[in-house]
């Protein structure tokens, strides 16, 4: 099965100065409840990832062999692209899953023609190589990923989260402001028909930390009936890629039934 072209990544950014003030608009609304994102300290601690190039060569991360062969596609960030997960596709594919990426390049929130492509691209590797999916998506991707999940649950084996805002007020959150910008739309306002606190009907286990700069730990980690499991780690937001506790968490989640 031959997959469609996939939407541009810049097709809904401003394009005009008009356009380009609303979001403006958008990025400076006040905040209407007492919720807000991760503390000051946290935020400041994500810094931390721009050593990561310098430790990365010094660093080992211990992988055993699959005991059974997965299929898992990574689902990056917000406004990040996947070449942002690759060091963690490596090491999942050490230990022997097949890891694809998602197709669509950076992130830069959800549409109907990207949610309808990743769709499209979930059957085209579900088909592939014979076997359900494993979904792993960072920050915003784990919404995309419960997303695709509630749609074709019969492709799915499981979904991972890792730091995904799924619970909870939306703009608890130190990005949101960033995201209505990019997107022009609210981030209570998603384009797409869903609701994002409603669990896939497949296994969902959320990785969440409470040492997270950017989402607050309870959305990241969600209530009983938002997921299956959640399982803390003690990384930074944006260590959720590199980090070699997470990419452990990763792997076991790939091991579990």
């Amino acid at each position: 099965m031959a997959t469609a072209s996939a939407p541009s990544s810049f097709a809904h950014l401003p394009s005009s100065r008009h356009e380009l003030a609303q979001r403006w608009e958008l990025a400076r609304e006040p905040i209407a409840d007492a919720s807000s994102g991760p503390k000051l300290r946290y935020l400041v601690g994500e810094l931390s990832h721009l050593a990561e190039p310098v430790r990365r060569p010094f660093r080992r991360i211990e992988v055993a062999p699959a005991a059974e062969i997965r299929t898992v596609m990574l689902l990056p960030g917000f406004a990040t692209h996947p070449i942002r997960m690759r060091y963690m596709a490596r090491q999942l594919e050490r230990a022997g899953h097949k890891v694809k990426r998602w197709g669509l390049g950076f992130n830069f929130g959800p549409t109907e023609d990207n949610i309808r492509y990743l769709e499209r691209r979930l059957i085209e590797v579900h088909e592939r190589y014979g076997r359900e999916v494993h979904l792993v998506g960072w920050s915003l991707g784990g919404l995309f990923a419960r997303e695709i999940a509630k749609r074709h649950p019969d492709r799915v084996a499981k979904v991972v989260t890792m730091g995904s805002p799924f619970s909870g007020n939306p703009r608890a959150n130190n990005a949101w402001r960033a995201y209505q910008f990019v997107t022009g739309h609210r981030v209570d306002q998603p384009p797409i028909q869903t609701d994002i606190c409603d669990k896939p009907p497949v296994p969902t286990v959320a990785l969440w930390s409470p040492r997270d700069g950017i989402v607050s730990a309870r959305s990241a980690c969600g209530r009983a009936c938002e997921r299956d499991r959640a399982v803390a780690l003690r990384c930074t937001h944006l260590g959720f890629t590199y980090s070699p506790e997470a990419i452990g968490a990763v792997l076991r989640e790939l091991d579990a039934a």
